[in-house]
């Protein structure tokens, strides 16, 4: 039987601060433009956060399901690795994505978007369609799940949090939506870097399994890279002063998640890197964060 601990580590809760921070930049962004809402932010981070657990536990379920998880060189998984029933694990997710659609649903009351509302319906399609159904996406390895990622998790989640707040989404929010969209590109590729061997044997052909070990892990420090130069892009248009001063510390942060990445680490050796992209994500959009706020 699992114990609450397996619940949580079920929940994945290294990748929720990335979850969490197009959600801050999406408000920052609002404060910079003229106006927020503490309640719509905090109904959409209450959005971000439980879609991402129900997209783990969807995961978690599917795979088990698949017996992709069987021989997992992470942590095992509640549907893997037996501790808890296919059924309860199921249960779990789809109540993550009934939390996130009555969050969501409240929101656009709110706000009067009502276009998130087909959004929000193609987002959690997108959720349990990654490893779900009968031809999950996720196993395509032509980067389909990472699209998706970019477009929900970081676009949608991003410019979905601003135009609730205010209707207003300027050409440099669409840059930085797109930086935290490759940031929770990264995490889905170091996260698949660890499973490459055992994703190979279940027939999961990942982007990261067709690239194999070195193209993966440069691909990995290229979507860091690049989202420091979309920060940089859309803050010097803020105040270049400012971008001169912080893209620099943008830059060797991303060294702290990149390191591991770099050096080889493999298995659970690569779990810190997991962590720590997630964390940086976060940091990312709290020093972005900052600069508009401060500049508004």
């Amino acid at each position: 039987m699992a114990t609450p601990t397996d619940w949580l580590e079920g929940a994945r809760l290294r990748t929720l601060p990335a979850a969490m921070a197009p959600v801050i930049l999406g408000t920052a962004a609002a404060v910079h433009i003229g106006h927020w809402s503490a309640p719509r932010a905090l109904l959409a981070l209450g959005v971000a956060l439980f879609l991402q657990i129900g997209v783990n536990f969807s995961n978690d379920y599917s795979d088990g399901i698949r017996g992709t998880d069987d021989h997992r060189e992470g942590p095992p998984r509640l549907t893997g690795g037996g501790l808890a029933s296919p059924r309860t694990v199921l249960a779990a997710a789809l109540g993550c994505f009934g939390a996130a659609t009555v969050l969501g649903l409240w929101l656009v009351v709110l706000s009067g978007q009502w276009v998130l509302v087909a959004v929000g319906a193609c987002a959690v399609a997108a959720a349990w369609f990654y490893t779900g159904g009968r031809h999950p996406y996720g196993y395509l390895g032509v980067g389909v799940s990472e699209v998706m990622v970019f477009v929900f998790f970081g676009l949608v989640a991003t410019v979905g949090t601003t135009v609730t707040q205010v209707p207003s989404a300027p050409w440099w929010l669409w840059c930085l939506a797109s930086g935290t969209g490759l940031l929770s590109v990264s995490l889905l590729m170091v996260n698949n870097i660890r499973d490459i061997p055992t994703d190979r044997e279940a027939g999961k052909r990942t982007v990261a399994v067709r690239l194999g070990e070195r193209g993966s892990r440069t691909t990995y420090v290229a979507l860091l890279l690049a989202a420091v130069l979309l920060a940089g892009l859309a803050l010097v248009t803020v105040d270049t002063g400012t971008a001169i001063a912080f893209v620099p510390v943008l830059l060797l942060g991303a060294a702290v998640p990149a390191r591991r990445v770099v050096a080889g680490a493999t298995g659970r050796a690569l779990i810190p890197a997991l962590r720590d992209t997630g964390l940086y994500t976060l940091a990312w959009s709290l020093v972005v964060g900052a600069v508009l706020v401060v500049t508004a």
